[in-house]
């Protein structure tokens, strides 16, 4: 394979899809391993991706694009994306920030115990629709008693009371 093969927009496009699956299993399947922590503190992962990206975003600009992108409109838009080259950009684009908020909802259920794997797998297909499902699920588990808070009965009460 040429070096031209390696660095076409298919080949980028299939080489960011799969490199960002380990990223995805780890989160979902073995949160807590040691190994899944260490590499989710890393910012390689966006590093690579980043330059992939910053490549095919050279690549597709052209100074029709570069003045389309400059005052956006939903067709110029659609027209740009059109071309193989962006929509590969964009692609990578929706992979790159797709994972870091993946990334981001990883960590706070590690920081605050909030179930996340149903956010986490969302993340993956719809960036967005994960990152509203963490918050909904936050704010429920908000609203719930805490498992290890005491729950207030009637004789905890009276018991209390009977002592003052």
């Amino acid at each position: 394979m040429t070096l031209t093969q390696l660095l076409s927009p298919t080949a980028l496009f299939d080489f960011g899809n799969l490199f960002v699956l380990p990223f995805w299993a780890l989160m979902i399947f073995l949160p807590n391993w040691g190994i899944t922590q260490k590499i989710m503190r890393s910012y390689l992962p966006f590093v690579a991706l980043a330059g992939i990206y910053l490549f095919l975003f050279v690549s597709s600009i052209t100074p029709e694009n570069a003045a389309a992108l400059a005052n956006p409109k939903l067709a110029d838009i659609a027209r740009f994306f059109a071309d193989e080259t962006a929509a590969a950009t964009g692609w990578v684009h929706f992979l790159v920030l797709d994972l870091f908020v993946g990334q981001w909802v990883y960590w706070e259920g590690q920081r605050t115990g909030v179930w996340t794997i149903h956010s986490i797998a969302l993340c993956l297909f719809a960036g967005p629709l994960g990152l509203l499902s963490h918050i909904v699920t936050t704010w429920i588990r908000q609203l719930l008693p805490s498992p290890t808070a005491p729950i207030a009965t009637d004789s905890a009460e009276t018991a209390s009371n009977a002592g003052s």
